[in-house]
């Protein structure tokens, strides 16, 4: 979700501050929610639902943030399709298998998560916080997650590590055509800390976002600016550049750069998974870039099955792409994901309260994910299966033409 804005030269309106934890808003609805393992009453914000952090988001800030965050290329059919797809999928349990409280726990490329979701790498945190990407990874190190850092940051990635000691952090990089550059932002990320490159791959071109167009917001604020495209500490801020011309062999380039591991994100064909692990892909992240890039494609989770049965496990395939709720998550890991980026519902989290609110919106995808893993009777990811996913309106449409 990362965005090549230019920067900077347009002021923005105020935003308001936050809403305080102590408002009713974020009180249970239904009496105190508990937590599924230890039976203790959850937080403040427990009696949410994601889809609530988004309504105080859009509260808070100034309208054409909020439509930068939400939006998506074209007309969104793409945006719309995510989520869609998740809904037309349905869960089908096991029982009686004393499977106990889950274990939710995963390797990643050698980073250890508390559970198989991660925060997937947008832009511009600070537009929703003053924090910014600090207070993200904060939340994300606190909730025992992976945070995927964006090139288009706010926060420079090693303010964000030194923000949140000890959290697993990736570094989500666009190739630039100043190779020499590209190369200085590799080893800041290394320095850093990060422990993965994710290489978006998607963008030979920038989407056309019509409620950016609308809105007129093509400039961050004069106070913002994008941190990780500085040559140096207090040089100037370069514009990420779309490359239209970055082909697999600047893969290689990037191999030869660095011993981290690559992932490769956007990734929606099969013929180009097989290809990413042919020139030295750690792993695969299924995405249509939140449906910000190209409009009219398939929903992520749909596209997710062939490119798991292409890959045939050589490497880790990830999604990101609509995940709203913990039986999302199950959804996705059961079509075989080993695990989900979660991009705006965080931003959501962010911008209603700050690092408390990230937390609110992780521990709510936590405990959904926990109680969903339980009543579909798994001990863990891998008592998840393909069978366990029904698609509803294909069973629906085989139903009505079967044969009398």
């Amino acid at each position: 979700m990362s965005s090549p804005v230019h920067d900077p030269a347009r002021t923005s309106p105020p935003v308001p501050p936050p809403v305080p934890l102590s408002d009713p808003r974020y009180g249970p609805t239904h009496g105190p929610v508990r937590d599924v393992r230890t039976n203790a009453p959850r937080g403040p914000m427990s009696g949410w639902r994601l889809r609530d952090f988004e309504d105080a988001a859009r509260e808070r800030l100034a309208p054409a943030h909020y439509d930068y965050f939400a939006g998506g290329a074209g007309e969104e059919i793409t945006l719309r399709a995510n989520e869609a797809a998740f809904d037309r999928l349905a869960l089908v349990p096991r029982v009686l298998r004393g499977a106990g409280r889950p274990e939710t726990g995963v390797t990643l490329l050698n980073s250890r998560a508390s559970m198989p979701v991660l925060v997937a790498p947008t832009a511009f945190h600070r537009l929703a916080d003053p924090q910014g990407e600090r207070a993200t990874a904060r939340a994300a190190a606190a909730a025992g997650i992976i945070m995927i850092v964006s090139m288009a940051a706010t926060v420079a990635v090693e303010e964000v590590a030194a923000a949140a000691p000890g959290a697993e952090l990736w570094f989500q990089l666009y190739v630039q055509p100043d190779l020499a550059f590209t190369e200085r932002v590799v080893r800041r990320a290394e320095s850093a800390g990060c422990t993965a490159l994710v290489v978006t791959a998607d963008s030979p071109v920038m989407g056309v976002r019509e409620r950016d167009v609308r809105n007129g917001f093509h400039d961050l604020p004069a106070h913002l600016h994008c941190e990780n495209l500085r040559d140096h500490p207090g040089g100037p801020v370069r514009p990420i550049a779309m490359w239209p011309e970055l082909s697999w062999e600047h893969l290689a380039v990037l191999r030869r750069m660095t011993d981290l591991p690559l992932v490769v994100k956007g990734v929606t064909h099969p013929a180009d998974a097989r290809l990413a692990i042919d020139h030295g892909a750690a792993a695969i992240l299924v995405s249509n870039h939140g449906g910000r890039q190209l409009d009219g494609m398939p929903a992520a989770i749909g596209l997710l099955p062939d490119v798991v049965a292409e890959v045939a496990g050589a490497v880790p395939v990830l999604m990101d792409g609509g995940v709203r709720r913990g039986t999302d998550v199950v959804k996705a890991l059961a079509l075989g994901a080993a695990a989900v980026g979660v991009g705006r519902p965080v931003l959501w989290g962010l911008a209603a309260g700050g690092e408390a609110g990230v937390a609110g919106v992780l521990g709510l995808l936590r405990a959904q994910f926990e109680e969903a893993m339980t009543l579909c009777g798994c001990a863990g990811l891998a008592g998840l299966s393909r069978d366990m996913v029904r698609d509803m309106v294909r069973d629906m449409v085989r139903d009505v033409v079967r044969p009398c």
